[in-house]
């Protein structure tokens, strides 16, 4: 339920919800079909970091942390990427970062928005519109 867009101190976006993600799957909490660590956002960020996907999710399934000690984990990672210049070009990617349109068309289909322009192709949004209408199907209908 932590949208893409949500940043912790160390202001990387998306690091909260990689966090979350991985911490559910190591659980068996994660819905069926989610990944853990997908191709999108997650290895964007696990990429920009310098970080292995191997390597989190052992961490996290071993240890089973706060979120402050996944991310002093994180800073503790040799060669890890945590500059200005890496995290804010990360942020700028996300942030920028837009579904296909069939991709945000189907998004926009199944959560009941129109095609009118009202929601955008942006993956922040869409992501976090596809969590809340799955999270309402399976925890509040």
């Amino acid at each position: 339920m932590i949208p893409c867009n949500v940043s912790g101190p160390l202001g990387v976006l998306h690091l909260p919800r990689l966090w979350l993600k991985v911490s559910l799957e190591a659980r068996g909490k994660l819905a069926p079909g989610y990944p853990g660590i997908g191709q999108g956002y997650d290895m964007m960020v696990i990429g920009a970091l310098g970080l292995s996907a191997d390597a989190v999710k052992a961490f996290i399934a071993a240890s089973h942390p706060t979120y402050q000690q996944f991310e002093a984990w994180v800073k503790a990672q040799p060669g890890v990427k945590l500059d200005r210049n890496t995290v804010h070009r990360l942020n700028t990617a996300i942030l920028n970062y837009h579904h296909d349109e069939e991709l945000s068309r189907g998004i926009r289909a199944a959560t009941g928005y129109p095609e009118d322009g009202s929601v955008t192709s942006t993956a922040c949004e869409l992501n976090a519109l596809d969590d809340w209408q799955a999270f309402h199907a399976a925890e509040l209908k």
